[in-house]
């Protein structure tokens, strides 16, 4: 299958990093040092947008999220019990 190129990225990096891409590129058989580049940033890119989507999927997801953040709701009797507890246990290491 053909790669259709319609897109250009120019990247400046040390000798050394080259050195270091081109020769794990040729440890993977890639055919240039190009194709190994696309195909790590490609892979890598995936990874971050899967790691985002499985916390918080949607829109609605994230804004549920914040408004908790900014605005929590009143604490519950069974919350300021734990509290109560758990003061209690620091101050007399019970």
């Amino acid at each position: 299958m053909a790669t259709i190129i319609n897109d250009r990225i120019d990247v400046r990096i040390s000798k050394e990093q080259k050195e270091l891409i081109k020769y794990a590129s040729s440890l993977r058989g890639f055919k240039s040092l190009s194709e190994f580049i696309v195909y790590c940033v490609n892979t890598e890119a995936s990874k971050i947008i899967m790691d985002n989507e499985k916390i918080l999927k949607t829109i609605e997801d994230k804004n549920i999220f914040v408004n908790a953040i900014l605005n929590p709701p009143a604490p519950g009797e069974g919350l300021k019990k734990a509290q109560l507890s758990a003061l209690n246990h620091k101050i007399n290491g019970i």
